[in-house]
């Protein structure tokens, strides 16, 4: 079972479609607009990802709200939890995409943190709510070695570090401009 959608507020409706239609891919399909729990409206903007009508992300244009000026749009702000923490991160099924998806970034202004894992070789950045978005190839298994592991780390109380990134780069916007223009 996957979800079907995950559903965000939107700081700026008009940034968020833009990143999410034009840079992420994914399109708007459906709006639903209703009352909000506790007063107000809402817009409930839908956006289908790969062309899959099981599977969106979704965001709220709010109006009329109680207290929504004071509301944090960003889900680590809104935590206190550090930058990073709560992040949305979306699969891709090769190397080759995940390289598109950087490239598209940077052509995009936007820049990008790239981590292999380990297991899994990821691409960061951020969208207009300040949210850490990333796209991620699963590169290796899991046996039973790493289930054991991981179970006992749920008990303990001191930091046991697993293996450090096989590679970490960051990807600035500007330096990738630069290098195509010369």
């Amino acid at each position: 079972m996957s979800y079907h959608h995950l559903a965000l507020a939107a700081k700026d409706m008009a940034t968020i479609h833009k990143f999410y239609e034009d840079i992420m891919g994914f399109e708007l399909v459906t709006v639903e607009i209703a009352p909000v729990m506790g007063g107000g409206w809402g817009k409930h903007f839908f956006y289908r990802m790969d062309g899959d009508d099981s599977k969106f992300i979704a965001f709220w244009e709010l109006h009329d709200v109680p207290g929504q000026e004071a509301h944090e749009f960003d889900l680590n702000a809104a935590a206190k939890t550090p930058p990073g923490t709560n992040h949305i991160s979306f699969g891709v099924e090769s190397a080759e995409q995940l390289t598109e998806r950087r490239e598209q970034w940077n052509a995009a202004g936007l820049d990008v943190l790239e981590i292999d894992h380990n297991w899994c070789h990821s691409i960061y950045t951020r969208d207009p709510n300040g949210n850490m978005v990333e796209f991620c190839l699963t590169t290796g298994g899991f046996g039973e070695a790493e289930r054991e592991r991981a179970l006992a780390a749920l008990d303990e109380k001191e930091m046991k570090p697993t293996p450090p990134p096989a590679m970490m780069k960051q990807w600035l916007a500007k330096d990738v401009r630069e290098a195509r223009s010369e």
